[in-house]
């Protein structure tokens, strides 16, 4: 059974050209039963958002700007998302704002039990992030929707600029996790160590290096080993992974002692 999530935009905070993306990404994670997009829509600024919503059956929720420097949409969102979670309608919510002023929103409904998701661009500051289970950066969904309609070169240019790089950091996150799981052999199951990494670290998403799924990401990372194995049912392969043994070093010489 599905979860129904609710989604909730801030309008003033979100590029409207990837909407469609960002709704089939939340469908991944559950059905997206309750849709609302907040801002001042007299604000000209807003009006590429119309046909985007029609296609999307999103509701555009009025918000007008009482004070000039002073985000009341941020205020609406929040109360909506409060008596959302009092409805009991839905099983989590997905937030989609690049604004860190959502961290103690996300914070409170994980609280109540809500699973949260968020989506917005890689400038998000890093408190809002860790607020959600799984943050998901728009610029992947932008990068995928754009490779379908571009050629090969024009997608190894825009692959240089969008991913990011694998980072000795990342190798010892990868690492400690697997070493978290490990069984008495060194092996853990990749599904586990895909859990954990996202509890670690909300962002932590394969597509953000360059790779659709966990498995070929940690392929190419020459510290690994992996293990295909059947399962009992037979009907799936069952992925495990290992940290190589570290090679052996060659002893130093000793140095010899000037007289």
């Amino acid at each position: 059974m599905d979860k129904n999530l609710a989604v909730l935009i801030d309008g003033d905070n979100i590029p409207s050209a990837y909407v469609k993306e960002m709704m089939e990404e939340i469908a991944k994670y559950g059905n997206p039963t309750i849709k609302r997009i907040y801002g001042d829509w007299t604000n000209p600024r807003l009006s590429k958002w119309k046909n985007v919503l029609l296609e999307n059956a999103i509701t555009p929720i009025q918000q007008y700007s009482y004070t000039t420097g002073k985000n009341a949409t941020d205020s609406a969102m929040i109360i909506d998302a409060m008596d959302i979670l009092y409805s009991e309608k839905v099983h989590g919510f997905c937030i989609v704002s690049s604004d860190s002023d959502f961290t103690k929103l996300a914070t409170r409904l994980r609280e109540a039990g809500m699973q949260v998701y968020g989506i917005g661009e890689k400038k998000t500051p890093d408190p809002f992030i860790v607020a959600c289970d799984k943050f998901i950066y728009i610029e992947i969904l932008k990068y995928r929707a754009e490779e379908s309609e571009s050629d090969s070169t024009d997608t190894a240019a825009k692959r240089k600029d969008t991913f990011d790089k694998i980072t000795p950091k990342v190798i010892r996150l990868i690492s400690s996790t697997i070493s978290d799981l490990a069984d008495d052999d060194g092996w853990a199951f990749l599904g586990d160590v895909g859990s954990l990494l996202q509890k670690k670290q909300p962002n932590f998403d394969s597509r953000n290096y360059g790779f659709e799924k966990l498995t070929p990401l940690i392929k190419s990372i020459n510290k690994f080993e992996i293990d295909t194995r059947d399962s009992t049912r037979g009907r799936f392969k069952l992925i495990y992974v290992k940290i190589k043994p570290r090679a052996q070093r060659p002893k130093r010489r000793p140095s010899k002692k000037k007289s």
